[in-house]
């Protein structure tokens, strides 16, 4: 037996859904506006996940173009049914509700490569799909009530699909709003059946400080379901916000091949006060059943530090740490290909200065990791011959208003110029600045020291002398600060002014290394 350590994916990894195929397991998570989009892991024991690929890595399967930071793709739904492999998910525009959708797409292999989206008839939000023993398919989602008796009301509805046709059928049959009177967002439904009855699974209270767990169960797919008693079966909200892990909801089961029973679910890991830096993260739980209904973390009834896993192998030695080369599956750009400004060399990257900027809703030349540890060390070693007007450096991302940029530019003599500007709420400010002391286009390498809250940003040239250029704090780059669903992201950049600019930036490699 193992005891494997909470959160099993650290790191902005939310809305997490699992399912298993013989003694294999694999897991999806959102990822708003950031591309690949919706990472699947393979694991064998539900404590070590592995990158395998991810749904959507093709420009022409999805446009999520211009659509702001915290859009994108939301809360995806993995299950597997008769040699194919189904995901279904949300594309959202918060400025324009008649873009996106829900849609599914199918894969024989969760590697890839996955379809392009079949669009679905069904509003709302939170997808997912149900593969009943008798053969039928059940779709299922949540949306703002109809008709509803408080504010932010939402009701699930389940509705026949057709898997031939890929359409849905039959009538729609509203099951759920909710465990408690006044309760808002009722969403991130699941079925499933389990001896005989069938269970619906869902997250209440919005996922922030009062997200929860509440099941129901019926005789029928569509109802009438009785709620448990014991609702919500899974909450941090009466620990207060002084807790190590808040916000625990957005759960999904799955039954491992001795039998056991298991929750994945997401929730946060405050410090600082009640900030989370490092965004919504995936937390693994067990379950058993008691009178019919499922215990959520039985004997405890919160999210563990660690898990007792039985059947887990040992933890690898290391940290994990170390040079993040281009093949690695941590890589992400915003709202589209890399391939559009970035070439793999070697350890490194050559990125091509873009016109668009961080602070616009597109694809800048961006390439971003999700900080995954509150103590980190980051490094990028570049080689940046910049034009006037031009910067490259690395960002702190939490969105277009709300990111640090530790910026490479060129001074009025020709020499090399670091400044760290803080954007907040769309105005910016300049943290501070240092003259390294090299030419542009000299080797210099930009870093971040995170330890806690405080950011150290830096630059070192290449005889190893290194100068502070400032300090950033991540309390107020958060989603509690800011707004928004994600976690903060670390990365390399590089804009232009000029559309015809033929600079090149040679990022020669990336480290991280959890501090």
């Amino acid at each position: 037996m193992s005891r494997v350590a909470n959160p099993v994916l650290p790191g902005c990894y939310p809305d997490p859904s699992v399912c298993r195929v013989g003694g294999d397991y694999y897991l999806v998570t959102s990822t708003f506006e950031y591309f690949p989009g919706l990472p699947v892991f393979h694991s064998t024991d539900l404590a070590r996940w592995e990158h395998i690929g991810d749904v959507v890595t093709r420009a022409d399967q999805l446009d999520y173009s211009r659509i702001a930071s915290s859009g994108g793709l939301y809360a995806p739904t993995l299950r597997y049914h008769d040699g194919r492999y189904w995901v279904v998910c949300t594309l959202v525009d918060p400025a324009d509700a008649t873009r996106g959708g829900n849609f599914l797409m199918t894969a024989t292999d969760p590697a890839g490569p996955w379809s392009d989206p079949v669009w679905l008839d069904a509003d709302g939000i939170d997808p997912s799909i149900f593969f009943d023993d008798d053969g039928r398919v059940w779709m299922h989602g949540t949306r703002l009530a109809r008709e509803p008796r408080w504010h932010d009301q939402t009701e699930v509805w389940v509705r026949e699909f057709d898997p031939t046709t890929m359409a849905l059928v039959g009538p729609e049959t509203v099951v759920w709003n909710g465990a408690m009177l006044g309760v808002v967002w009722a969403e991130a439904p699941h079925l499933y059946k389990v001896d005989g009855r069938y269970y619906l699974l869902a997250a209440e209270g919005g996922t922030e400080f009062h997200h929860s767990v509440a099941v129901a169960r019926a005789d029928s797919v569509t109802g009438p379901y009785e709620s448990n008693r014991c609702n919500p079966v899974l909450t941090h909200r009466h620990l207060g916000r002084d807790s190590d892990v808040v916000g625990a909801g957005h759960a999904d089961l799955v039954q491992a091949a001795d039998g056991s029973w298991w929750a994945v679910l997401l929730a946060m890991r405050p410090y600082g006060g009640y900030h989370y830096p490092l965004g919504r993260e995936t937390f693994l739980v067990p379950v058993t059943w008691e009178d019919g209904w499922p215990v959520f973390a039985p004997g405890e009834g919160r999210v563990p530090a660690e898990v007792e896993v039985p059947f887990a192998a040992a933890a690898p030695a290391g940290d994990g740490g170390g040079v993040v080369r281009p093949e690695d599956p941590r890589w992400t750009s915003l709202r589209g290909p890399a391939a559009a400004f970035a070439t793999a060399r070697g350890d490194g990257w050559t990125l091509r200065p873009s016109v668009e900027t961080l602070t616009d809703p597109g694809t800048p030349s961006f390439l971003g990791l999700r900080q995954q540890h509150r103590d980190l060390d980051l490094s990028a070693s570049l080689r940046a011959p910049l034009a006037a007007g031009e910067e490259a450096g690395l960002a702190i991302r939490q969105s277009e208003r709300d990111h640090v940029r530790l910026a490479l530019a060129t001074g009025p003599s020709g020499e090399a110029v670091v400044r760290a500007v803080h954007r907040r709420a769309g105005a910016e400010t300049l943290l501070g600045e240092a003259r390294p002391g090299a030419a542009v286009g000299s080797p210099l390498t930009l870093d971040v020291h995170a330890r806690g809250v405080d950011y150290d940003l830096g630059v070192t040239t290449a005889d190893g002398a290194r100068t502070v250029v400032a300090t950033a704090d991540a309390r107020t780059l958060d989603s509690v600060a800011t707004g928004g669903f994600i976690g903060l992201w670390l990365g390399v950049y590089a804009t232009t002014p000029d559309p015809a600019s033929a600079t090149v930036v040679e990022v020669d490699r990336v480290e991280y290394r959890p501090a």
